[in-house]
Protein backbone atom coordinates (compact mmCIF):
# COMPACT_ATOMS: atom_id res chain seq x y z
CA UNK A 1 0.00 0.00 0.00
CA UNK A 2 1.36 3.29 -0.90
CA UNK A 3 1.65 6.72 1.14
CA UNK A 4 0.52 9.34 -0.82
CA UNK A 5 2.23 12.87 -0.23
CA UNK A 6 -1.03 14.92 -1.12
CA UNK A 7 -4.97 14.47 -0.55
CA UNK A 8 -5.23 15.39 -4.50
CA UNK A 9 -3.26 11.99 -5.52
CA UNK A 10 -6.59 10.01 -4.02
CA UNK A 11 -8.96 11.75 -6.41
CA UNK A 12 -9.95 9.12 -8.70
CA UNK A 13 -9.61 5.61 -9.19
CA UNK A 14 -12.71 4.91 -7.53
CA UNK A 15 -14.18 1.06 -6.63
CA UNK A 16 -17.07 -0.14 -8.68
CA UNK A 17 -19.65 -2.40 -7.03
CA UNK A 18 -22.08 -4.90 -8.35
CA UNK A 19 -25.74 -4.61 -7.16
CA UNK A 20 -27.22 -7.31 -5.08
CA UNK A 21 -30.44 -6.75 -3.62
CA UNK A 22 -31.89 -3.87 -5.95
CA UNK A 23 -34.29 -5.71 -8.30
CA UNK A 24 -32.76 -5.30 -11.82
CA UNK A 25 -34.61 -7.20 -14.07
CA UNK A 26 -32.40 -9.49 -16.51
CA UNK A 27 -29.83 -6.95 -16.26
CA UNK A 28 -26.51 -6.30 -14.09
CA UNK A 29 -26.16 -3.20 -12.07
CA UNK A 30 -22.96 -1.65 -11.53
CA UNK A 31 -22.36 1.04 -9.42
CA UNK A 32 -19.10 3.65 -9.37
CA UNK A 33 -18.43 4.80 -6.08
CA UNK A 34 -16.92 8.62 -6.70
CA UNK A 35 -18.68 8.66 -2.66
CA UNK A 36 -14.83 7.61 -2.59
CA UNK A 37 -13.11 10.62 -3.38
CA UNK A 38 -11.65 12.56 -1.10
CA UNK A 39 -13.86 15.47 -1.32
CA UNK A 40 -16.70 12.77 -1.50
CA UNK A 41 -18.00 13.47 -5.12
CA UNK A 42 -17.26 12.92 -8.87
CA UNK A 43 -16.77 16.49 -9.11
CA UNK A 44 -13.11 16.51 -7.15
CA UNK A 45 -11.81 15.04 -10.35
CA UNK A 46 -13.06 18.94 -12.49
CA UNK A 47 -11.93 20.41 -9.57
CA UNK A 48 -8.31 19.42 -9.97
CA UNK A 49 -8.85 19.06 -13.92
CA UNK A 50 -10.26 22.81 -14.50
CA UNK A 51 -7.74 24.32 -11.78
CA UNK A 52 -4.42 22.49 -13.44
CA UNK A 53 -5.63 23.07 -16.68
CA UNK A 54 -6.15 26.51 -16.10
CA UNK A 55 -2.09 26.81 -14.49
CA UNK A 56 -0.88 24.65 -17.43
CA UNK A 57 -2.55 27.51 -19.76
CA UNK A 58 -1.01 30.15 -17.92
CA UNK A 59 -5.00 31.47 -17.12
CA UNK A 60 -3.87 31.98 -13.54
CA UNK A 61 -1.34 32.23 -11.27
CA UNK A 62 -0.60 31.91 -7.57
CA UNK A 63 -2.29 34.09 -5.67
CA UNK A 64 -5.32 34.74 -7.76
CA UNK A 65 -9.36 34.73 -6.81
CA UNK A 66 -11.18 31.84 -8.43
CA UNK A 67 -14.95 32.42 -8.66
CA UNK A 68 -17.37 30.16 -9.66
CA UNK A 69 -20.93 28.94 -9.43
CA UNK A 70 -22.28 25.47 -8.04
CA UNK A 71 -25.96 24.22 -7.56
CA UNK A 72 -23.87 21.02 -6.15
CA UNK A 73 -20.25 19.36 -5.56
CA UNK A 74 -18.16 21.23 -7.82
CA UNK A 75 -17.71 23.84 -5.12
CA UNK A 76 -16.56 21.21 -2.96
CA UNK A 77 -13.96 19.15 -5.76
CA UNK A 78 -12.71 23.15 -6.17
CA UNK A 79 -12.39 23.64 -2.52
CA UNK A 80 -10.35 20.89 -1.83
CA UNK A 81 -8.17 21.53 -5.06
CA UNK A 82 -7.76 25.47 -3.95
CA UNK A 83 -7.06 24.58 -0.31
CA UNK A 84 -4.36 22.31 -1.21
CA UNK A 85 -2.60 24.89 -3.96
CA UNK A 86 -3.20 27.81 -1.83
CA UNK A 87 -5.88 29.61 -4.23
CA UNK A 88 -8.72 31.62 -2.92
CA UNK A 89 -11.95 30.73 -3.78
CA UNK A 90 -15.71 32.54 -4.38
CA UNK A 91 -18.49 30.44 -4.77
CA UNK A 92 -21.80 31.78 -5.50
CA UNK A 93 -24.67 28.66 -4.30
CA UNK A 94 -28.15 28.59 -4.52
CA UNK A 95 -30.14 28.44 -1.45
CA UNK A 96 -31.10 25.05 -2.15
CA UNK A 97 -27.70 23.49 -1.45
CA UNK A 98 -27.59 21.15 1.96
CA UNK A 99 -26.52 22.74 5.16
CA UNK A 100 -23.58 20.36 5.22
CA UNK A 101 -22.15 21.68 1.85
CA UNK A 102 -21.94 25.28 3.08
CA UNK A 103 -20.75 23.36 6.27
CA UNK A 104 -18.17 21.88 4.42
CA UNK A 105 -17.29 24.83 2.01
CA UNK A 106 -16.62 27.33 4.78
CA UNK A 107 -14.57 25.06 6.88
CA UNK A 108 -12.10 24.55 3.93
CA UNK A 109 -11.81 27.95 3.82
CA UNK A 110 -14.55 28.98 0.65
CA UNK A 111 -15.83 32.31 0.86
CA UNK A 112 -19.75 31.24 0.09
CA UNK A 113 -21.89 34.00 -1.59
CA UNK A 114 -26.20 32.55 -1.20
CA UNK A 115 -28.45 33.47 -3.93
CA UNK A 116 -31.87 32.56 -5.08
CA UNK A 117 -32.29 28.81 -6.48
CA UNK A 118 -35.92 30.30 -8.10
CA UNK A 119 -34.74 32.11 -10.57
CA UNK A 120 -33.33 30.91 -14.56
CA UNK A 121 -30.39 31.84 -16.50
CA UNK A 122 -30.10 35.51 -17.43
CA UNK A 123 -31.53 37.03 -14.13
CA UNK A 124 -29.07 39.03 -12.16
CA UNK A 125 -29.55 36.44 -9.30
CA UNK A 126 -29.03 33.32 -11.06
CA UNK A 127 -25.68 31.68 -9.36
CA UNK A 128 -23.72 31.42 -12.72
CA UNK A 129 -24.67 34.86 -13.45
CA UNK A 130 -23.44 36.34 -10.27
CA UNK A 131 -20.31 34.48 -10.12
CA UNK A 132 -19.48 35.94 -13.35
CA UNK A 133 -20.14 39.47 -12.79
CA UNK A 134 -18.50 38.72 -9.30
CA UNK A 135 -15.72 37.52 -11.69
CA UNK A 136 -15.31 40.00 -13.54
CA UNK A 137 -15.58 43.22 -11.18
CA UNK A 138 -12.91 41.47 -8.73
CA UNK A 139 -8.66 42.63 -9.60
CA UNK A 140 -7.26 39.28 -10.19
CA UNK A 141 -10.16 37.06 -10.40
CA UNK A 142 -10.41 33.87 -12.50
CA UNK A 143 -14.00 32.57 -13.72
CA UNK A 144 -13.74 28.93 -13.97
CA UNK A 145 -16.81 28.40 -15.93
CA UNK A 146 -17.65 24.56 -15.17
CA UNK A 147 -20.83 24.88 -18.17
CA UNK A 148 -18.26 26.23 -20.56
CA UNK A 149 -14.77 24.94 -19.31
CA UNK A 150 -13.57 21.86 -21.87
CA UNK A 151 -11.44 21.05 -18.78
CA UNK A 152 -14.68 20.07 -17.26
CA UNK A 153 -15.44 16.60 -19.73
CA UNK A 154 -11.79 16.48 -20.05
CA UNK A 155 -11.55 14.85 -16.73
CA UNK A 156 -13.56 12.23 -17.40
CA UNK A 157 -12.23 11.22 -21.00
CA UNK A 158 -8.64 10.70 -19.41
CA UNK A 159 -10.20 9.19 -15.90
CA UNK A 160 -13.30 8.48 -15.43
CA UNK A 161 -14.61 6.40 -18.61
CA UNK A 162 -10.99 4.57 -19.12
CA UNK A 163 -11.79 3.23 -15.34
CA UNK A 164 -15.05 2.20 -16.10
CA UNK A 165 -14.15 0.43 -19.53
CA UNK A 166 -10.61 -1.23 -17.28
CA UNK A 167 -13.27 -2.81 -14.17
CA UNK A 168 -16.16 -3.58 -16.37
CA UNK A 169 -13.19 -5.94 -18.65
CA UNK A 170 -14.25 -3.71 -21.69
CA UNK A 171 -17.88 -5.36 -21.72
CA UNK A 172 -20.34 -1.88 -20.84
CA UNK A 173 -23.78 -2.06 -22.44
CA UNK A 174 -24.78 0.72 -20.66
CA UNK A 175 -24.13 3.91 -18.58
CA UNK A 176 -26.70 5.55 -16.87
CA UNK A 177 -25.55 8.91 -15.55
CA UNK A 178 -26.81 13.00 -14.72
CA UNK A 179 -25.86 16.18 -15.98
CA UNK A 180 -25.59 19.13 -14.45
CA UNK A 181 -22.46 21.09 -15.98
CA UNK A 182 -22.35 18.42 -18.62
CA UNK A 183 -18.53 17.41 -17.97
CA UNK A 184 -19.42 14.03 -17.13
CA UNK A 185 -21.77 13.33 -20.08
CA UNK A 186 -19.76 15.04 -22.51
CA UNK A 187 -16.87 13.17 -21.66
CA UNK A 188 -17.72 10.11 -21.45
CA UNK A 189 -19.51 10.40 -24.52
CA UNK A 190 -16.62 10.92 -26.00
CA UNK A 191 -14.89 8.64 -24.75
CA UNK A 192 -17.14 5.71 -25.34
CA UNK A 193 -17.42 7.03 -29.07
CA UNK A 194 -13.92 6.03 -29.51
CA UNK A 195 -13.21 2.74 -27.32
CA UNK A 196 -16.91 1.38 -26.77
CA UNK A 197 -18.80 2.58 -29.57
CA UNK A 198 -21.35 -0.10 -28.64
CA UNK A 199 -22.17 1.33 -24.95
CA UNK A 200 -25.54 3.42 -24.68
CA UNK A 201 -25.40 6.36 -22.92
CA UNK A 202 -28.71 6.75 -20.98
CA UNK A 203 -29.70 9.86 -18.92
CA UNK A 204 -31.46 10.35 -15.85
CA UNK A 205 -33.29 13.67 -15.26
CA UNK A 206 -34.56 15.71 -12.34
CA UNK A 207 -38.65 16.39 -13.39
CA UNK A 208 -38.35 20.38 -13.89
CA UNK A 209 -35.50 20.28 -15.69
CA UNK A 210 -35.37 20.36 -19.63
CA UNK A 211 -32.88 18.08 -20.91
CA UNK A 212 -35.28 14.66 -20.63
CA UNK A 213 -37.88 16.56 -23.19
CA UNK A 214 -34.83 17.67 -25.63
CA UNK A 215 -33.29 13.74 -25.69
CA UNK A 216 -36.97 11.99 -26.38
CA UNK A 217 -38.59 14.30 -28.39
CA UNK A 218 -36.01 16.63 -29.34
CA UNK A 219 -37.82 19.86 -28.85
CA UNK A 220 -35.73 22.61 -25.89
CA UNK A 221 -38.60 23.91 -23.09
CA UNK A 222 -38.24 27.42 -22.87
CA UNK A 223 -39.75 26.95 -19.01
CA UNK A 224 -38.51 25.00 -16.42
CA UNK A 225 -39.99 24.01 -12.85
CA UNK A 226 -38.09 23.78 -9.53
CA UNK A 227 -36.58 20.80 -8.08
CA UNK A 228 -34.92 19.68 -5.04
CA UNK A 229 -32.58 17.10 -6.05
CA UNK A 230 -29.03 18.78 -6.08
CA UNK A 231 -26.28 18.59 -8.51
CA UNK A 232 -27.99 17.42 -11.57
CA UNK A 233 -30.85 18.88 -14.16
CA UNK A 234 -30.93 22.45 -15.84
CA UNK A 235 -32.82 24.75 -17.41
CA UNK A 236 -30.28 25.86 -20.29
CA UNK A 237 -27.84 23.45 -22.72
CA UNK A 238 -24.42 23.73 -21.41
CA UNK A 239 -22.24 25.58 -24.32
CA UNK A 240 -19.54 22.08 -23.69
CA UNK A 241 -22.86 19.38 -23.70
CA UNK A 242 -22.71 16.67 -26.28
CA UNK A 243 -25.69 14.86 -25.86
CA UNK A 244 -25.20 13.10 -29.75
CA UNK A 245 -24.72 9.88 -28.61
CA UNK A 246 -27.60 9.50 -25.76
CA UNK A 247 -30.77 8.62 -27.37
CA UNK A 248 -32.95 7.95 -24.14
CA UNK A 249 -33.84 9.78 -21.02
CA UNK A 250 -35.91 9.43 -17.98
CA UNK A 251 -37.45 12.27 -16.00
CA UNK A 252 -37.63 11.15 -12.41
CA UNK A 253 -39.68 13.06 -9.54
CA UNK A 254 -37.76 14.30 -6.08
CA UNK A 255 -40.12 11.83 -4.44
CA UNK A 256 -39.20 8.77 -5.93
CA UNK A 257 -35.00 10.22 -6.36
CA UNK A 258 -35.18 10.51 -2.50
CA UNK A 259 -36.85 6.96 -1.86
CA UNK A 260 -34.51 5.32 -4.22
CA UNK A 261 -31.52 7.12 -2.53
CA UNK A 262 -32.65 5.60 0.71
CA UNK A 263 -33.61 1.96 -0.90
CA UNK A 264 -29.57 1.72 -2.23
CA UNK A 265 -28.61 2.47 1.62
CA UNK A 266 -31.61 0.14 2.90
CA UNK A 267 -30.34 -3.29 0.61
CA UNK A 268 -27.18 -2.25 -0.64
CA UNK A 269 -25.61 -0.39 2.34
CA UNK A 270 -24.06 2.41 -0.32
CA UNK A 271 -24.72 5.94 1.38
CA UNK A 272 -25.30 8.00 -1.80
CA UNK A 273 -26.69 11.96 -2.31
CA UNK A 274 -29.83 13.04 -3.72
CA UNK A 275 -28.75 12.84 -7.68
CA UNK A 276 -27.32 9.41 -6.80
CA UNK A 277 -31.04 8.54 -6.37
CA UNK A 278 -31.88 9.70 -9.40
CA UNK A 279 -29.45 7.98 -11.39
CA UNK A 280 -30.20 4.58 -9.92
CA UNK A 281 -33.88 5.04 -10.12
CA UNK A 282 -33.41 5.75 -13.74
CA UNK A 283 -30.94 2.83 -14.22
CA UNK A 284 -33.47 0.68 -12.15
CA UNK A 285 -36.44 1.73 -15.11
CA UNK A 286 -33.97 1.07 -18.05
CA UNK A 287 -33.11 -2.47 -16.84
CA UNK A 288 -36.65 -3.50 -16.04
CA UNK A 289 -36.95 -2.90 -19.82
CA UNK A 290 -34.67 -4.89 -20.97
CA UNK A 291 -35.65 -8.10 -22.19
CA UNK A 292 -32.00 -9.52 -22.61
CA UNK A 293 -29.24 -9.28 -19.90
CA UNK A 294 -27.31 -6.31 -20.22
CA UNK A 295 -24.30 -5.41 -18.32
CA UNK A 296 -25.32 -1.06 -16.87
CA UNK A 297 -23.21 1.03 -14.96
CA UNK A 298 -24.56 4.06 -13.31
CA UNK A 299 -22.43 6.63 -10.59
CA UNK A 300 -22.75 6.97 -6.85
CA UNK A 301 -22.23 10.82 -7.48
CA UNK A 302 -21.88 11.68 -4.01
CA UNK A 303 -21.89 10.73 -0.63
CA UNK A 304 -25.03 10.59 1.39
CA UNK A 305 -23.36 12.86 4.36
CA UNK A 306 -24.20 15.72 2.68
CA UNK A 307 -28.35 14.72 3.10
CA UNK A 308 -28.23 13.97 6.27
CA UNK A 309 -30.53 17.07 7.47
CA UNK A 310 -32.38 16.56 4.10
CA UNK A 311 -34.06 13.04 2.76
CA UNK A 312 -32.31 10.77 4.83
CA UNK A 313 -34.19 12.64 7.88
CA UNK A 314 -37.70 11.25 8.15
CA UNK A 315 -39.11 14.36 9.62
CA UNK A 316 -37.87 16.39 6.52
CA UNK A 317 -39.44 13.73 4.12
CA UNK A 318 -42.37 14.14 5.98
CA UNK A 319 -42.61 17.73 6.25
CA UNK A 320 -42.36 17.81 2.36
CA UNK A 321 -44.52 14.99 1.56
CA UNK A 322 -42.31 12.33 0.43
CA UNK A 323 -43.12 9.84 3.13
CA UNK A 324 -46.34 8.74 3.20
CA UNK A 325 -48.18 8.76 6.82
CA UNK A 326 -51.45 7.54 8.02
CA UNK A 327 -54.36 9.96 7.44
CA UNK A 328 -56.80 10.59 10.85
CA UNK A 329 -59.31 13.39 9.32
CA UNK A 330 -58.35 15.58 12.03
CA UNK A 331 -55.17 17.38 13.94
CA UNK A 332 -53.54 14.32 14.06
CA UNK A 333 -52.72 14.90 9.96
CA UNK A 334 -50.91 17.82 11.61
CA UNK A 335 -48.75 16.54 14.15
CA UNK A 336 -45.05 16.28 12.84
CA UNK A 337 -43.43 14.43 15.98
CA UNK A 338 -46.27 12.29 17.85
CA UNK A 339 -46.19 12.10 21.42
CA UNK A 340 -47.11 8.38 21.24
CA UNK A 341 -44.58 7.28 18.68
CA UNK A 342 -41.97 8.73 21.07
CA UNK A 343 -41.13 11.29 18.60
CA UNK A 344 -42.11 14.63 20.78
CA UNK A 345 -38.97 15.86 22.08
CA UNK A 346 -39.91 16.27 26.13
CA UNK A 347 -38.31 17.56 29.20
CA UNK A 348 -39.06 15.98 32.55
CA UNK A 349 -39.99 18.89 35.74
CA UNK A 350 -37.85 18.22 37.69
CA UNK A 351 -34.47 18.20 34.68
CA UNK A 352 -32.86 21.14 34.79
CA UNK A 353 -33.19 24.37 32.54
CA UNK A 354 -29.75 24.12 31.46
CA UNK A 355 -31.06 20.90 30.05
CA UNK A 356 -33.92 22.16 28.47
CA UNK A 357 -31.74 25.06 26.53
CA UNK A 358 -29.72 22.23 25.51
CA UNK A 359 -32.30 19.84 23.96
CA UNK A 360 -34.14 22.53 22.13
CA UNK A 361 -31.08 23.34 20.45
CA UNK A 362 -29.83 19.78 19.65
CA UNK A 363 -33.33 19.20 18.05
CA UNK A 364 -33.70 22.83 16.67
CA UNK A 365 -36.88 23.29 18.07
CA UNK A 366 -38.30 26.75 20.60
CA UNK A 367 -40.37 24.78 23.00
CA UNK A 368 -40.39 21.38 25.16
CA UNK A 369 -43.88 19.82 26.25
CA UNK A 370 -42.86 18.96 30.27
CA UNK A 371 -44.29 15.33 31.02
CA UNK A 372 -44.22 13.69 34.18
CA UNK A 373 -45.25 9.96 32.90
CA UNK A 374 -47.57 10.24 30.21
CA UNK A 375 -49.19 13.10 32.22
CA UNK A 376 -48.40 17.13 30.34
CA UNK A 377 -47.89 19.00 33.25
CA UNK A 378 -46.55 22.02 31.33
CA UNK A 379 -44.40 24.02 28.44
CA UNK A 380 -41.40 25.49 28.52
CA UNK A 381 -39.95 27.59 25.38
CA UNK A 382 -36.95 29.93 24.90
CA UNK A 383 -39.01 33.07 26.08
CA UNK A 384 -39.59 31.46 29.47
CA UNK A 385 -35.81 29.94 29.66
CA UNK A 386 -34.85 33.54 28.93
CA UNK A 387 -36.76 35.81 31.05
CA UNK A 388 -35.57 33.02 34.14
CA UNK A 389 -32.54 33.15 33.98
CA UNK A 390 -31.34 36.56 32.28
CA UNK A 391 -30.74 38.28 35.78
CA UNK A 392 -28.65 35.48 37.07
CA UNK A 393 -27.53 32.66 34.36
CA UNK A 394 -27.07 30.45 37.67
CA UNK A 395 -30.34 29.71 37.34
CA UNK A 396 -29.90 27.71 34.61
CA UNK A 397 -29.48 25.00 36.96
CA UNK A 398 -32.88 25.75 38.36
CA UNK A 399 -35.77 22.87 37.64
CA UNK A 400 -37.89 23.26 34.37
CA UNK A 401 -40.90 23.42 36.73
CA UNK A 402 -39.65 27.02 38.05
CA UNK A 403 -40.25 28.32 34.79
CA UNK A 404 -42.44 26.35 32.72
CA UNK A 405 -45.87 27.88 31.62
CA UNK A 406 -48.53 25.87 33.68
CA UNK A 407 -51.91 27.34 32.32
CA UNK A 408 -52.40 25.02 29.21
CA UNK A 409 -54.66 25.54 26.11
CA UNK A 410 -55.51 22.52 24.75
CA UNK A 411 -57.19 21.67 21.69
CA UNK A 412 -59.43 18.36 21.46
CA UNK A 413 -58.07 16.26 18.23
CA UNK A 414 -61.51 16.98 16.58
CA UNK A 415 -61.11 20.55 16.28
CA UNK A 416 -60.99 22.17 13.28
CA UNK A 417 -58.04 23.64 11.78
CA UNK A 418 -59.51 27.26 11.82
CA UNK A 419 -59.03 26.51 15.87
CA UNK A 420 -55.51 27.02 15.26
CA UNK A 421 -55.05 30.28 14.05
CA UNK A 422 -56.13 31.97 17.77
CA UNK A 423 -53.68 29.99 19.60
CA UNK A 424 -50.78 30.92 17.53
CA UNK A 425 -52.11 34.97 17.11
CA UNK A 426 -51.50 35.03 20.44
CA UNK A 427 -48.15 33.78 19.89
CA UNK A 428 -48.83 29.88 21.70
CA UNK A 429 -48.17 26.41 20.00
CA UNK A 430 -51.81 24.30 19.62
CA UNK A 431 -51.20 21.74 21.88
CA UNK A 432 -53.25 18.47 20.83
CA UNK A 433 -55.41 16.06 23.46
CA UNK A 434 -57.54 13.42 22.94
CA UNK A 435 -59.64 13.91 26.69
CA UNK A 436 -56.73 13.88 28.92
CA UNK A 437 -54.05 12.11 26.36
CA UNK A 438 -51.73 14.08 25.13
CA UNK A 439 -50.75 13.69 21.58
CA UNK A 440 -47.95 16.28 20.47
CA UNK A 441 -47.31 19.84 19.47
CA UNK A 442 -48.54 21.89 16.33
CA UNK A 443 -46.72 25.01 15.46
CA UNK A 444 -47.27 27.60 12.68
CA UNK A 445 -44.65 25.78 10.23
CA UNK A 446 -46.35 22.31 10.69
CA UNK A 447 -49.68 24.11 9.37
CA UNK A 448 -47.69 25.48 6.45
CA UNK A 449 -45.93 22.24 5.62
CA UNK A 450 -49.79 20.98 5.89
CA UNK A 451 -51.22 22.93 3.46
CA UNK A 452 -48.25 22.97 0.97
CA UNK A 453 -48.61 19.20 0.78
CA UNK A 454 -52.32 19.51 -0.14
CA UNK A 455 -51.32 21.80 -2.74
CA UNK A 456 -48.87 19.18 -4.31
Amino acid sequence: MTVHQSVLELIGRTPMVRAQRLDTGTCELFLKLESANPGGSIKDRIGLSMIEGAEKDGRIRPGDILVEGTAGNTGLGLALVAQQKGYRLILVVPDKMSREKIFNLKAMGAEVVLTRSDVAKGHAEYYQDMAERIARETPGAYFINQFGNPDNPAAHIQTTGPEILEQMDGRVDAVVLGCGSSGTLSGLSKFFAVHSPQTELVLADPVGSILAQYINEGTLSTKSASWMVEGIGEDFLPSISDFTRVKKAYAIPDKESFLTARELLGKEGILGGSSTGTLVAAALKYCREQSAPKRVVTLVCDTGNKYLSKMYNDYWMLDNGFLEREQHGDLRDLLLRPFAQRDTVVIGPNELLITAYTRMKLYDVSQLPVMDGHKLVGIVDESDVLMHVHVDETRFRDPVSTAMMTSLQKLQVSETIEALLPVFERGHVAIVVDGEQFLGLITRIDLLNYLRRKVN
